[in-house]
């Protein structure tokens, strides 16, 4: 499913306290790092792995159908599933950024 990222440990913190508690530099890491996972969370690795195969079966076959398709999701799901389609490497990806609450249109779409 295109959930966000889980953040384990970290879930529900601020980046404020976050970095009071762990060290700005350690969830830098932890943040934007596509292997390494925060304690008890996922890595970006790891949602790639959980959002590109429902990506596959659930919305993909109405892309190839020529249906229109609206995704709502997370920033991280997003990337998740834009670095394959993109053929983006993990150092690549870390450094996607996409805008809160602006639509992008994608005509084509292959994974």
């Amino acid at each position: 499913m295109l959930d966000e990222r889980y953040y384990g440990e970290l879930q529900g913190l601020n980046k404020a306290e976050t970095a009071a508690k762990f060290g700005s530099l350690q969830v830098q890491l932890w943040r934007r790092s596509y292997a390494v996972a925060p304690p008890g969370g996922e890595s970006l690795a790891d949602t790639v792995k959980r959002t590109v195969p429902f990506f596959r079966d659930r919305i993909l076959p109405h892309f190839i159908a020529g249906e229109n398709v609206l995704i709502a999701a997370h920033g991280n799901s997003l990337r998740a599933i834009i670095k394959p389609r993109s053929n983006l490497s993990e150092a690549e990806i870390v450094n996607v950024e996409l805008g809160t609450a602006i639509p992008a249109v994608i005509s084509r779409w292959e994974i």
